[in-house]
């Protein structure tokens, strides 16, 4: 596998993990989209798929923790969703398309396609590719799920593509990152791993080779002195924002 040039923005911005997000202003919202933008960072955000196949920025395959509903996600349509607000506030969920007209290419976004083992991944890959075939930003989609950079690097090898790892995290993906053969068929340009596993031989090993190598969720001082040290761009919030 021979990796191709990478744009030099992925590394050189810090990324605010799903916006900037704080009391009164909820995760994956506009307004934690405007404030990463007006601190002069990029966005991480997270995309599940409506019941009517619309991609929307939205992190939990339940309702109920952002916005006191019950249910899946994926049961409801996309403007039954935009019909939530997010708990505590005047904000809801939106379609991706409405994050992509806000944000406008005035930061870089980073959009993790959310899967499951089992999950029919590949139709959220193709309606975000879609979208993103017009979007004129500099943009990134990356998954824990290998199958998400494999469709891009099959059917839209345009738009950069990563492969989100982790061994200390439960969600049915642990150590795919490290498996020689998931990264050959998946040909990821970029690895995120979680922070927790950044001294792992094969995170470093990926970096001597020059390929960038994301880390996330700093969350802390000692976690972001540790991204530092050991990663090319982090992904951070709350305390582990410089």
């Amino acid at each position: 596998m021979t990796p191709r040039p990478i744009p030099d923005w992925l590394t050189g911005w810090e990324y605010a993990h799903r916006g900037l997000h704080k009391e009164g202003v909820p995760e994956n919202s506009l307004a934690a989209a405007e404030g990463a933008i007006a601190r002069e960072m990029g966005i991480e955000c997270d995309i599940q798929r409506s019941r009517d196949d619309h991609p929307i920025v939205f992190h939990d395959w339940e309702l109920e923790r952002l916005t006191g509903e019950t249910g899946q996600t994926a049961d409801r349509a996309a403007g039954e969703l935009e019909a939530l607000r997010l708990l505590g506030t005047d904000q809801r969920p939106v379609r991706l398309a409405t994050f992509l007209e806000m944000v406008a290419g005035r930061v870089p976004l980073l959009i993790e396609i959310k899967s499951l083992p089992g999950y029919d991944v590949e139709w959220t890959c193709a309606s975000v590719a879609w979208l993103l075939d017009t979007y004129a930003g500099a943009v990134a989609v990356m998954s824990f799920d290998p199958r998400v950079p494999i469709w891009f690097t099959e059917n839209a090898p345009a738009v950069l593509r990563g492969l989100v790892g982790t061994d200390s995290f439960e969600n049915g993906f642990e150590g795919v990152w490290r498996d020689p053969a998931a990264l050959a068929e998946a040909q990821p340009d970029f690895l995120a791993i979680d922070v927790r596993d950044l001294t792992r031989p094969e995170a470093a090993a990926w970096r001597a080779q020059g390929r960038p190598l994301l880390t996330w969720t700093v969350r802390s001082p000692e976690t972001r002195a540790a991204g530092l040290a050991h990663a090319d761009a982090l992904i951070a919030e709350g305390a582990g924002l410089a």
